[in-house]
């Protein structure tokens, strides 16, 4: 490219290559900035497991599941609790215009792109108990054949091929200091140029700089994705009034150069950035016994019949189940006053409700391989990567017999040791609960009532059955930690993208797309997240920031 590009995109992730592959379809030229280098293109959404939130899909409606906007969007605004008149302004916008967008255009606009879907929907998040509050209502969760590196494979492909014709140039390796700001309005970046890293894909690069840089444009959109594995900001905002003292172990679900510097950097440009308090962290951490960045954590996909118990060995309350409620089980385990809790289980359960979120978890839907698909999926032992973690990882304990299980527990403890007695009289009066059909415990309806959605009966929820059954044995207990993921607030946007301003107008020149901008408006999700909504949430302010800037420019 030699002359002037018409758009700068900080930051070459999902969102970022959305946006460039809308401006690029316009004729518009580009120039893409990030930090890492070529080998991490497509950013944390390549490691994701590929999850889409879509409405009243054909996936849907084969599986008997009724879906409809109306319904989506009363369990979106009852999981977001949009309370702030002025923070939420654009939010609530985004969310009715979001949940619109997967009711509709979403699903053909990805397959157009030759993206496709696995046949079985997903019921993630499944709520705290209430119709009109936080949870879907059904399931909504659609895993991408291919998982996170399809998603950014759809669209990185189209950009490269622009970057060939000459529309498109990346500069790797240049980090942005500061956003340059004339006559009011933002007219391009400059920052620091670091040192050449052919580290592999996620692994943390070097911040050595060798010199600086300056670049202009019409336009920049700030697509840089959230905090997730700046631990000091995270603490600087935690809620400690919602959610509870900040853990003091966290491991991170996210690289290394998810850091979050762009949101200041927008901020002393003008921006206006809103709802700090509000992120996403799971209760479902373990420590990859294989990592790749530092403090690697892995999210379980646990289904809903493991017994989960706090640090002081008390079963949780409805409805801190495995995949209910997150910030309310956050808040539960926080209130122990310690930062971990655990999962007891057994062999049969692991066999079939465990999963690991990651594309590199689940190597058969992420290499497309149906038949090893179908094969791993269907076979009565656990996954292989699932069965690694139990060999390996260090928050694993297997037993024969609960006393067993139990000093392994004692000597996994970062807090209090645990009681077996209490432990067994606990377990022993769900088990009871489990010998006649009417049941009191409401776990155990959540368990049955998953059972009656097809796709969960045959591929995710095992059949009731006695912890201390040895005959489903060896038991497993699992140390659940705090992971670290994503950042719910950010800077506030309009429904193009635009960046606002302090004194609530756009801001001449900025847009921000994705996890910078809260996925869009500063906070599309709320309080809480419905799952399957941070990729689409990327996609659709991505689209906007690029369409938006194809028509203006």
């Amino acid at each position: 490219m030699d002359t002037e590009p018409d758009v700068i995109v900080v930051g070459a992730g999902l969102a970022g290559l959305v946006a460039t592959y809308e401006l690029v379809r316009a004729g518009r030229r580009v120039v893409v900035v990030d930090q890492e280098n070529r080998a991490n293109l497509g950013g944390q959404a390549f490691w994701s497991l590929g999850g889409l939130f879509l409405v009243d899909s054909p996936e849907q409606r084969r599986l008997g599941v009724r879906d409809s906007y109306e319904l989506a969007l009363q369990d979106w605004l009852g999981s977001a609790g949009f309370d702030r008149d002025d923070e939420d302004r654009w939010g609530r916008q985004w969310a009715r215009a979001y949940v619109h967008f997967a009711a509709t255009e979403k699903r053909q606009y990805l397959h157009d792109l030759g993206l496709r879907l696995t046949p079985l929907v997903g019921w993630a998040e499944r709520g705290g108990g209430v119709a009109g509050g936080h949870g879907n209502s059904v399931p909504r969760f659609h895993l991408t054949w291919g998982t996170g590196p399809e998603v950014v494979r759809v669209f990185a492909e189209p950009v490269l091929a622009a970057e060939r014709r000459g529309l498109v140039r990346f500069a790797f390796r240049h980090q942005v200091d500061e956003l340059i700001v004339q006559d009011g309005a933002v007219v391009g970046v400059r920052g620091t140029v670091l040192e050449p890293c052919d580290a592999d894909r996620g692994v943390a690069s070097s911040r050595v700089a060798v010199g600086d840089f300056e670049l202009r444009a019409e336009a920049v959109v700030v697509a840089s994705g959230g905090i997730g594995h700046n631990h000091e900001l995270i603490r600087a905002n935690w809620p400690v009034d919602r959610l509870g003292p900040c853990p003091e172990t966290m491991i991170s679900g996210v690289p290394a150069h998810v850091d979050g510097r762009m949101i200041g950097i927008t901020e002393a440009a003008g921006g206006r950035i809103v709802n700090r308090d509000r992120m996403w962290h799971y209760t479902e951490g373990i420590h990859n016994w294989d990592p790749i960045w530092p403090d690697h954590a892995i999210r379980i996909l646990a289904g809903p019949s493991s017994l989960w118990f706090d640090a002081n060995g008390e079963r949780m309350p409805a409805p801190c189940f495995p995949g209910f409620d997150t910030n309310r089980t956050m808040k539960q385990i926080l209130s122990t006053g310690h930062d971990y809790s655990w999962l007891v289980l057994t062999q049969s359960i692991l066999a079939k409700e465990f999963s690991l979120s990651g594309s590199e978890q689940n190597p058969e839907i992420t290499g497309k391989d149906l038949k090893l698909t179908l094969s791993t999926r269907l076979a009565k032992g656990a996954p292989g990567p699932v069965d690694a973690f139990k060999n390996k990882g260090v928050d694993f304990v297997v037993a024969d017999n609960l006393r067993e299980l139990v000093a392994g527990m004692n000597a996994l403890a970062r807090g209090p040791q645990l009681d077996h007695d209490a432990l067994e009289r606990q377990i022993v009066a769900r088990d009871r609960e489990v010998e006649h059909k009417h049941t009191k415990d409401f776990q155990l309806m959540a368990v049955n009532n998953a059972r009656r959605y097809f796709a969960d009966k045959v591929s995710r929820v095992a059949k009731p059955h006695r912890i201390l059954d040895p005959a489903h044995g060896p038991l497993i207990a699992v140390r659940l930690n705090v992971l670290t993921r994503k950042t719910l607030g950010g800077v506030q946007t309009n429904l193009d993208s635009q960046v606002i301003g302090a004194d609530g107008t756009p801001l001449p020149g900025l847009y921000a797309a994705g996890e910078v901008a809260g996925f869009g408006g500063g906070g599309v999700h709320g309080y809480n997240a419905l799952e399957g909504t941070f990729l689409g949430g990327c996609i659709f302010s991505g689209r906007a920031a690029g369409r938006a800037l194809a028509r203006s420019l």
